[in-house]
C-alpha cells in the first residue's frame, strides 16, 4: 500500500497499461473483417454449432453447423472437440453477441484448400478418385471435398440407359474444367476410360488370337457394322458379319453395350484392328435343316427373289429354297412374276432336302393337286352336260347323208 503512495507515477502506469491492452483488444477486435481468415480455438460444442475464442482478437465468434465441413457427418464431434485450433473465414459480424461477435465457417477454409489441390492436380494432370454421391438428370454428383459433375457423355465411353448403379461407386476421374469462384467443376470418367484403354491396348493385342471366340461389348454402331470392345480394343464386325440373315441397320440387331461372343477372324497388329464375326459363334440356319423342314413338310415362307425359272423362298431366316417354275401352278406360266411377287407370303411344300449341298426343293403346285383335281372334275362334269344338252336340238351327220341317201335310192327306182 505504501509503496502505491509513494511511486504515484507507477501506480498511474499500471492502470494505463490495463487501459491500453483493452484497447488493443478492442482495436483488434475491430480490425476483423468479413473475409479475414482467422484462428479460432474451440470453447465449446452445442447441438447445432461451435463456440471458438478467436485467437488474438479477444473476442468469440459461432461456427453454425451448416459451416463446419463440406464432408457429410452426423456428430459434430467429428469435426471439431473442444481446445482444437483450427482456421477459419469470417462470414459475417453478429449484432447479437450473445454467442459471440462474427459469424465463421470452417467448411469454407476447407474448400479453399481442396479448390487449391484439385487445382495443383489438374495442372499436373493427376487422376482422382471420389465416390458418386447422387444420380441426376444429366450426369452424376461426386464428392472431391466440393462438389464435381460428370455429364452423361463423359460417364463412359459406351451409351448407358440407366445410371442409378453407379451411385455410391468410387471412380476414377479426369479434371475437364474447374472455377472456384463459380464453384464449377466437371469430371471425366470417360477419359479415364480412354486412358487405361491405349494402356492396355498393346497388351491386349498380343493376347488375341485368330480363331478363338471371346466375349466383348458393343462401343459403337455404324451403317457399316458394330465396333466392339475387347477390353482394350476395339474390332470390327462387318454388317454381313452380324448375322446368318441379311441385317439392313447393325441397330436392328445390336445395341450398345450389349454383351457379345465373337470370333476373332484376323489381327493387324501393325495397324490395331481386328475383325470380327457374330455370325460364325451361331447356329447355322443349315444346321439341322433335314429336322425342321422333312420331305413332304409343309412350311410358311417369303418369297425373296424372281428369276427366270423359278422363286426363291425364305422358309426360316438365312434358310432359301427353290420353287422350280414346274412347281408353280399346274397350269402354263411364262414367267414366276405372272402369279408372284417379293415379299410375297406363301405356303410351300418341301420335296427335298439336301442339307450337304443347303438345297430345298419346294412346290407350290402341290398343294394345290386336290383343288386342281377337283376343278378338272367339275370342268369335264360341265361339257358332259353341256354335249348332252346339244345333242337333243341338232342333226348329225350321219342324219343327214341318210336322207340324201334315201332321197337318191327313191329316184333311181323310179
Amino acid at each position: 500500500m505504501s509503496d502505491y503512495i509513494e511511486n504515484p507515477e507507477l501506480n498511474e502506469e499500471e492502470p494505463k497499461g490495463v487501459e491500453q491492452t483493452m484497447q488493443d483488444v478492442l482495436d483488434e477486435a475491430l480490425s476483423i473483417e468479413v473475409g479475414d481468415t482467422v484462428k479460432g480455438e474451440v470453447l465449446s460444442i452445442q447441438d447445432r454449432q461451435a463456440i471458438v475464442g478467436i485467437i488474438g482478437g479477444g473476442v468469440e465468434g459461432v461456427i453454425p453447423y451448416n459451416e463446419l465441413s463440406a464432408k457429410p457427418f452426423e456428430e459434430i464431434t467429428e469435426i471439431l472437440n473442444v481446445g482444437d485450433v483450427v482456421d477459419l473465414v469470417v462470414i459475417k459480424q453478429i449484432k447479437d453477441k450473445e454467442n459471440g461477435s462474427f459469424l465463421l465457417s470452417k467448411r469454407r477454409v476447407d474448400a479453399k484448400a481442396v479448390w487449391k489441390d484439385i487445382q495443383d492436380k489438374f495442372e499436373n494432370n493427376v487422376i482422382i478418385e471420389a465416390p458418386v454421391k447422387d444420380v441426376v438428370k444429366g450426369g452424376l454428383v461426386v464428392d472431391v471435398g466440393v462438389r464435381g459433375f460428370v455429364p452423361a457423355s463423359m460417364v463412359e465411353d459406351h451409351f448407358v440407359e440407366d445410371f442409378s448403379s453407379y451411385k455410391g461407386k468410387t471412380l476414377k476421374f479426369k479434371i475437364v474444367e474447374l472455377e472456384p469462384s463459380e464453384n464449377r467443376l466437371i469430371l471425366s470418367h470417360k477419359a479415364v476410360v480412354a486412358l487405361e484403354k491405349e494402356a492396355n491396348k498393346g497388351k491386349v493385342m498380343d493376347e488375341l488370337v485368330a480363331g478363338d471366340i471371346v466375349e466383348g461389348t458393343v462401343a459403337r454402331l455404324t451403317n457399316f457394322g458394330a465396333f466392339v470392345d475387347l477390353g482394350g480394343v476395339d474390332g470390327l464386325v462387318h454388317i454381313s458379319q452380324i448375322a446368318h440373315e441379311h441385317v439392313k441397320n447393325p441397330g436392328d440387331v445390336l445395341t450398345i453395350g450389349q454383351k457379345v461372343n465373337v470370333k476373332i477372324l484376323s489381327i493387324d497388329k501393325e495397324n490395331g484392328r481386328v475383325s470380327l464375326s457374330i455370325k460364325d459363334t451361331l447356329a447355322g440356319p443349315w444346321d439341322a435343316i433335314a429336322e425342321k423342314a422333312p420331305a413332304g413338310s409343309v412350311l410358311t415362307g417369303t418369297v425373296k427373289r424372281l428369276t427366270s425359272f423359278g422363286a426363291f423362298v425364305e422358309v426360316f431366316p438365312g434358310v432359301e429354297g427353290l420353287v422350280h417354275i414346274s412347281q408353280i401352278s399346274h397350269q402354263h406360266i411364262a414367267t414366276p412374276h405372272e402369279v408372284l411377287q417379293e415379299g410375297q407370303e406363301i405356303q410351300v411344300k418341301v420335296l427335298e432336302v439336301k442339307p450337304e449341298e443347303q438345297r430345298l426343293s419346294l412346290s407350290i403346285k402341290a398343294l394345290e393337286e386336290k383343288a386342281a383335281t377337283e376343278e378338272a372334275v367339275v370342268e369335264k362334269e360341265v361339257v358332259e352336260e353341256y354335249s348332252a344338252d346339244d345333242s337333243d336340238g341338232s342333226f348329225t351327220l350321219a342324219d343327214l347323208l341318210g336322207d340324201q341317201l334315201a332321197g337318191l335310192k327313191d329316184e333311181s327306182e323310179e
